[in-house]
């Protein structure tokens, strides 16, 4: 299992087509994959002291939602917005291809 931190940067965040897009690629690997809305890392996120990258375990915490990133109405259950940081958090044989195609995707503002 591994997981990876992002900072949403696209201006409409993960809703209605940009999620599309994002179930879309996430259904594209055999991984099982998850997501999850961070309040504490937006806030490190804002002060600075968070960069996105790859991090080795992802621990749940309060607050957080974990969310099965292959399902669209989970995803746009979260709410997820610009600025926003969200963790994804992938577990199969093509983990690594996950979430680097997934954090790809974001990185470009989710489009086609």
């Amino acid at each position: 299992m591994k997981s990876c931190t992002v900072i949403i940067q696209n201006n409409e965040g993960l809703h209605a087509r940009p999620a599309t897009f994002f179930i879309q690629k996430a259904n594209s690997y055999k991984s099982t994959l998850w997501i999850a809305k961070d309040p504490e890392k937006a806030r490190l996120a804002l002060e600075g002291k968070l960069e996105s990258g790859i991090i080795d375990t992802f621990v749940d915490g309060e607050g957080v939602r974990k969310i099965n990133a292959k399902s669209l109405l989970g995803v746009l259950s979260l709410g997820i917005a610009k600025g926003d940081v969200v963790t994804l958090i992938a577990d199969g044989a093509d983990e690594d291809e996950a979430l680097a195609g997934l954090t790809a995707l974001i990185d470009d503002g989710c489009k086609a």
